[in-house]
C-alpha cells in the first residue's frame, strides 16, 4: 500500500509539472512565430515579484480560490455549475445594498452581510437546481443563460440604487460605512499594501470544504451520486434531493467570493467591481483536482500570472492578454495530462494484479489436498 500511494503522488505531482512545462514550451512557440521577444517575456513573467505585489498575488488568490471551491462542490457532484459568474454578481450586489444601510454596528455588519450574500447565491442557483430536477434541464445551459440574466438584473437595478461619484462616470451602490470597512493585515515585509482580512474567511471554507466532503455522510452521499446515480440510490440517497442541496451550497460559496473586493478593497458594488471571477474559478478547480490544498496552489499560481502579466507591454512589449493563451493552454495541457496519469494508473495496476495472479499460481493453495 505504501508503494502504492508513493506511485500515486508520483503520479498526481508529475501531471500539473508537465502540464506547465508544455505551456512553457507552447507558449514560447506562439511568441517564436508571431516574432516576438520570447526571452524578455519570461524574465519578465519569471521575476521576482516587489512585496506590493506579492500582497496583490495573495489578495487575488484569495479571491479566486473562493470561486472555485464553489464550482468544485458541483463537480464533486458531477453538476458542471458554471453559474459562479452570475451567483457571485447577485450576491455581491445584494451585500453591497445591505451593508450600505448600516443597520448593524461594525463587524457584525459584515458578518450579516456574509449572510446576506450566501442567501443570495444560493436562491440564485436555485433556479438552475429547479430546472434540473424538475424540468430535466442541463445545469449547463441554465447557468450560463443565469449569468447573462444575472448581469442584466444587476446592472438594472444598479441603475436604480446607484450613486454617482462626483466627476466621473462610475456609479455603484452606497458605501458600506467606515466602521465595517476591513483593513486587512500587513503580512508582507516591505509591502504598503494590506492581505484581505477575508484571508481568514478562504482558511475556514477551504477547511470545510475538506471535512465536509471528506469526512462526513453527507460528502460521501455527495461524492458517490456523483460517480454514480444508480449505486447511491440503491444505497438510500435522495439523488433530486442531494442534486438540490448540491447547486445551493455551491451557490451560497459564491456567494462569498465579492465579499473580500466588497470589505477590503471596493465599499461598494458599482461598475468597476471586478468581473469574470467565476469562470476563472473552473480552470482553478479543474487545475487544483477539487482538491482544497491543490486549489489553493492552483489559485497563487493563476493570480500570480495574472499579477506578472502587468509589466509584459512595458518591459517586453508584448500585450498583457498574453497571460490568457498561458492560461488557456495550461488548463488544455493539465486536462490531457490528468488524463494521462489515470490511464496510466490504471495500466501500471492492471499489471500489479496480473504479477501476484501470477505469483499465486505458481504457490500451492493453502488447505487443498496434495
Amino acid at each position: 500500500m505504501k508503494r502504492l500511494d508513493v506511485r500515486r503522488i508520483l503520479l498526481s505531482v508529475g501531471a500539473p509539472i508537465a502540464a506547465l512545462l508544455v505551456a512553457v514550451i507552447l507558449t514560447s512557440l506562439v511568441l517564436f512565430a508571431l516574432g516576438d521577444p520570447v526571452r524578455d517575456v519570461w524574465i519578465t513573467m519569471l521575476s521576482k515579484p516587489k512585496p506590493r505585489q506579492i500582497t496583490n498575488i495573495v489578495n487575488g488568490a484569495i479571491v479566486l480560490y473562493l470561486s472555485a471551491i464553489a464550482v468544485a462542490v458541483g463537480f464533486r457532484m458531477n453538476l458542471f455549475n458554471i453559474g459562479v459568474d452570475g451567483q457571485y454578481r447577485v450576491a455581491a450586489f445584494a451585500g453591497a445594498v445591505f451593508a450600505g444601510q448600516a443597520w448593524f454596528p461594525g463587524i457584525l455588519n459584515v458578518l450579516v452581510t456574509i449572510v446576506v450574500a450566501m442567501v443570495a447565491g444560493g436562491l440564485w442557483a436555485s433556479i438552475a437546481a429547479y430546472l434540473k430536477v424538475k424540468r430535466g434541464v442541463s445545469e449547463v445551459i441554465s447557468t450560463i443563460m443565469l449569468n447573462a440574466i444575472a448581469t442584466g438584473v444587476v446592472q438594472w437595478m444598479l441603475l436604480k440604487v446607484a450613486v454617482r461619484t462626483k466627476g466621473s462616470n462610475a456609479i455603484g451602490t452606497k458605501t458600506i460605512p467606515e466602521s465595517s470597512q476591513l483593513e486587512g493585515w500587513k503580512l508582507i515585509p516591505g509591502a504598503t499594501n494590506r492581505v484581505y482580512s477575508m484571508l481568514l474567511l478562504a482558511i475556514i471554507v477551504g477547511f470545510l470544504y475538506w471535512f465536509v466532503l471528506g469526512k462526513t455522510r453527507f460528502g460521501f452521499d455527495l461524492r458517490a451520486t456523483g460517480r454514480s446515480e444508480s449505486a447511491a440510490v440503491a444505497s438510500g440517497v435522495n439523488v433530486q434531493r442531494m442534486v438540490m442541496t448540491s447547486m445551493i451550497a455551491s451557490g451560497a460559496l459564491a456567494g462569498l467570493v465579492g465579499m473580500p473586493l466588497l470589505f477590503g478593497q471596493d465599499h461598494s458594488y458599482g461598475t468597476t467591481f471586478q468581473a469574470g471571477l467565476g469562470f476563472a474559478g473552473i480552470g482553478i478547480a479543474l487545475l487544483g483536482r477539487n482538491n482544497a490544498i491543490g486549489i489553493a496552489f492552483a489559485a497563487l499560481l493563476w493570480s500570480y500570472l495574472d499579477t506578472q502579466s502587468n509589466g509584459l507591454q512595458i518591459r517586453a512589449g508584448v500585450a498583457p492578454e498574453l497571460v490568457n493563451i498561458i492560461q488557456g493552454i495550461i488548463l488544455f495541457a493539465i486536462v490531457i495530462a490528468y488524463e494521462g496519469v489515470r490511464r496510466l494508473d490504471i495500466r501500471l495496476e492492471q499489471a500489479k494484479v496480473a504479477r501476484e495472479l501470477a505469483a499465486t499460481r505458481g504457490r500451492p493453495v493453502e488447505g487443498a489436498v496434495a
